[in-house]
Parts: C-alpha cells; sequence; structure tokens
C-alpha cells in the first residue's frame, strides 16, 4: 500500500479543533504521512492560543494527495491572502483530495475552487457562501461533490476525516480508528446545531456573531464584485 500524503494548512486565528481533530484520524490512518502547511514555518498563535508550527513552507511543500483548508476567524485575512490562494489553485489540478471543514470552504471558494461544485460550511457561515454565486451550497454535516469534500462546523472534521479514512482504506479501518478515539458522542444538550438548539440560544449565538459575520460578510461580497482577471 502506497502512502498516502495530506497537507493541512495552518494560519493564524484558525480554529484548532477545526485542524486537530481530523489530523488526530488522519496520522491513525494506514500508510498516511500527515504534514502541516503555511506561509512561513513561523510559529502559528490559533484563534484560542493553542501555538502550531508547519512542517513546510508554501514554497518548500511537497505534492499531496489531499489537501486540507480548516476555518476560524483566520480565514477573513486568507480570503484576501492572494499568496496563499494563488498555492491552492496551482496545487487543485494534481491533487486528488481538495477538502476543508468549517468556514476553510469560504477559502476554497475565494481561490475558485468550489465554482460549479456543491459544498458546506459552518452554520452561521452558509449564507456568506451562496455569496459565491458558482457554488451550490448544501446544509450538512459533510458535502462531497467528485474530489471536492467539505464538512460542516468544527466537530464536523471528525466525521470528515473517518468518512474519508473508511473510502481510502475500508470501512473496517474506520470503525477501528474512531474506537480507539472512543468517539462515541453523547452530549450533555440537544444545543449543537440551529434545528435542535432551544430558538433562545441560536439568537443569543447569532446576535453574539453579528459584527463578525457581517465584516465577513462585507469581504465576500468585495471578492465576488470584483471583475474576473483573464
Amino acid at each position: 500500500m502506497s502512502n498516502f500524503a495530506i497537507g493541512m494548512l495552518i494560519f493564524p486565528n484558525m480554529t484548532q479543533l477545526d485542524l486537530t481533530g481530523p489530523h488526530e484520524v488522519f496520522t491513525r490512518m494506514s500508510s498516511a504521512k500527515v504534514f502541516l502547511v503555511s506561509e512561513t514555518k513561523d510559529l502559528i498563535r490559533s484563534e484560542k492560543g493553542l501555538i502550531f508550527q508547519a512542517d513546510y513552507s508554501l514554497e518548500e511543500a511537497p505534492a499531496f494527495d489531499l489537501i486540507f483548508v480548516p476555518g476560524g476567524v483566520g480565514t477573513n485575512n486568507l480570503l484576501q491572502n492572494q499568496k496563499v490562494l494563488s498555492w491552492l489553485q496551482g496545487r487543485a489540478p494534481k491533487t486528488k483530495f481538495i477538502t476543508s471543514v468549517c468556514t476553510g470552504s469560504l477559502v476554497l471558494a475565494a481561490a475558485g475552487l468550489l465554482n460549479g461544485f456543491r459544498a458546506t460550511t459552518h452554520w452561521l457561515s452558509l449564507d456568506i457562501l451562496k455569496l459565491f454565486p458558482l457554488i451550490q451550497v448544501i446544509e450538512e454535516r459533510i458535502v462531497r461533490d467528485r474530489n471536492r469534500i467539505t464538512g460542516g462546523g468544527v466537530t464536523a472534521g471528525i466525521d470528515f476525516a473517518l468518512s474519508i479514512v473508511a473510502e481510502l482504506r475500508g470501512e473496517e479501518e474506520a470503525k477501528e480508528i474512531q474506537l480507539m478515539l472512543e468517539y462515541d458522542p453523547e452530549p450533555p444538550f440537544r444545543s449543537g446545531h440551529p434545528r435542535s438548539a432551544p430558538k433562545e440560544v441560536t439568537l443569543k449565538v447569532k446576535r453574539a456573531r453579528e459584527q463578525a459575520q457581517a465584516l465577513r460578510s462585507d469581504i465576500v461580497t468585495k471578492i465576488v464584485s470584483q471583475p474576473k482577471t483573464q
């Protein structure tokens, strides 16, 4: 069985669980090699303070079979970071799978890599993803369209990664990894999504994020309104 190389993009103010959930699963997949990639190999502080360091800078990175983009507040800057977007655009044609979790899909969208594809994102940003006119936005935990695989918010990354392991190495290996991780969720509350959370909780979360979502919406609106260069 040949090695399967996975490149996971990291950046300042990412949501660490978007990254570390799939990372934990992927590093347990047989014959997988998992690497962190960033603009530079400087230390990177995630949204809530955990610090990471890339194995490769963008320029140093080898070829990957799968490229993964997490989400978080830092995606606002990535949406406008032409160096990162160009790297993703350049790598996509030779990469078997282009993937994301949470608002990482907005970055793929800004790079034009979800045009003509079905995709999802964190529930708070579904309407923002819809601002990209060539994407069919689906509100599901995992959306697979050909070689584009996108996951919903944060914890969906674990489901996302297990589904990829099942496809590449079979369900038995995915189930073994799930068992080793004791991934057997029994959340104390039914409030993990607006369809199950109390309405007042959903409204409170929306209000708390209103300014941040408006800023992100403005950024995406500006991106999609810019004339496309040939």
